[in-house]
């Protein structure tokens, strides 16, 4: 297995995710994926709120290997979430189109469980929550 790079946001935000790297991805490939990737995201939306996912903080963390498999670890605002199916597959859709990425996997996880800490001022704006 390659070694991988976690990359740390020097002020992180309550919705950006951990960026994990193979150690081959030069500094500006991995701005380009993180940039490309982001603006992927924000393609999708929860169905039942009006915000994407990414400012929902619901990506966890994207890891990205050295033949540029994404590894995207997500979770949901419920567990019990009927469109869990479609926004998986929404995110796998959206990821593929990121050029140069071999493929995506998708996995939904629980913990920590999701909670409205994790929202960007962004999507609070667009909640009326500020």
């Amino acid at each position: 297995m390659a070694e991988t790079d976690t990359l740390e946001a020097q002020e992180s935000l309550p919705n950006e995710p951990q960026w994990i790297f193979s150690q081959d991805a030069q500094q500006a490939e991995r701005d380009r994926l993180i940039s490309d990737m982001v603006a992927a995201f924000k393609t999708i939306f929860d169905p039942e709120i009006p915000c994407d996912i990414y400012e929902l903080g619901l990506i966890y963390k994207v890891d990205v290997d050295e033949n540029r498999l994404i590894r995207v670890e997500m979770t949901l605002t419920a567990p019990g979430c009927p469109v869990a199916g479609e926004i998986t597959r929404s995110v796998e859709t959206a990821i593929g189109t990121v050029p140069g990425t071999l493929g995506v996997i998708v996995s939904i996880v629980f913990e920590p469980p999701w909670d409205q800490a994790r929202m960007s001022d962004e999507a609070r704006v667009s909640l009326d929550m500020l």
